[in-house]
């Protein structure tokens, strides 16, 4: 028996619980792992209350680290002792050990802490995609980024900075600001102090940016669509205050906008796309790009102190959970 976290119900932080589970060997092209950190990502509260939807009870977790511990019959390329991350939707990575398929998980470089690679995995790869494919960002781009200073934030604004973009960040404290300006984001708006909106038409002179990275949902999106320029782009990946309201397409029409509400497993689905994308997140990491700050950490049994934590905002950065 191993100790995971279970949910049996959906709702607030107090539905995680902490309990002995049993889950055997591996099968067919599977591994058993047994987690060294565990990335706690905001989707995880996503799946908690039901705003994606998976069959209960069900273990949460999307992303960890670990070293594995058994293969299963015939397999070949992973053998006992080897280091690997996963980011793959719905693992149930809230357990000290669990079963993975083999090729869902990545080989974790030596030159990167097994503490920043749980931390970063999902959130790099997320950045990766919305940067390089779903928007391909490039020099002379004007970007924004919702939430600078949140996991996927932080690293957009590092990443698009050594891009060539100049980068608008919005965050929510004085405290914040300092660390999105520390991680490129040339201009950075408190929007508790100040209208977005109208602090990036100043920016940009009336023109707009090129594209919103936008996680925060339903409090900002009609701000962020207003925020873009003429064909500008509007990447909605994340809903942290709320489903936005349904945009009739005649809102688009005013600017002929395009708009987008991507997932990262939709990137990944080969093998091929997962280990070309998990790759330039661990190149950039060990070449100084893009910089983790693991700025919380909670053991895996506190898991409900946590999702409270950062629902409420107590956090900034990556915050990972040790089992």
């Amino acid at each position: 028996m191993v100790k995971a976290v279970r949910i049996y119900e959906l709702g607030g932080p107090e539905v995680l619980k902490w309990e002995d589970v049993e889950i055997g060997g591996p099968g067919e092209g599977e591994i058993r792992v047994r987690n060294k950190a565990i990335g706690l990502n905001f989707i995880d509260t996503y799946f908690r209350k039901g705003v994606y939807k998976v069959p209960l009870p069900f273990t949460p977790g999307v992303e960890a680290v670990g070293e594995v511990i058994a293969v299963g019959p015939g397999l070949t390329g992973r053998k006992v002792g080897d280091l690997v991350a996963y980011a793959s939707k719905a693992m149930g990575s809230y357990a000290e050990e669990l079963i993975l398929p083999a090729n869902k998980v990545v080989h974790v470089p030596a030159s990167i802490d097994p503490l920043v690679a749980a931390s970063v995995l999902l959130k790099g790869m997320t950045a990766q995609f919305l940067l390089r494919r779903c928007f391909k960002v490039e020099k002379g781009h004007t970007i924004l980024v919702q939430a600078a200073a949140g996991g996927v934030g932080s690293l957009l604004c590092q990443w698009a900075n050594a891009l060539g973009a100049t980068v608008i960040g919005t965050v929510s404290t004085k405290e914040k600001a300092v660390q999105a300006k520390d991680d490129g984001c040339h201009h950075v708006i408190i929007y508790k102090d100040e209208d977005f909106v109208t602090r990036v038409n100043e920016i940009t002179s009336g023109n707009g940016v090129d594209v919103v990275y936008d996680s925060v949902g339903k409090d900002i999106f009609q701000g962020s669509l207003e925020c873009l320029k003429l064909r500008g782009y509007m990447v909605s990946f994340g809903q942290s205050s709320g489903t936005p309201n349904p945009v009739p397409l005649s809102a688009l029409a005013v600017k002929s906008l395009f708009m987008t509400r991507p997932e990262l497993w939709d990137y990944t689905k080969t093998r091929d796309e997962l280990l070309e994308t998990a790759g330039e997140v661990f190149a950039n990491i060990s070449s100084g790009v893009l910089k983790v700050r693991v700025n919380h950490t909670y053991p895996l049994s506190q898991a409900a102190q946590a999702h409270a934590d950062v629902e409420s905002r107590k956090t900034s950065g990556s915050v990972v959970l040790i089992p």
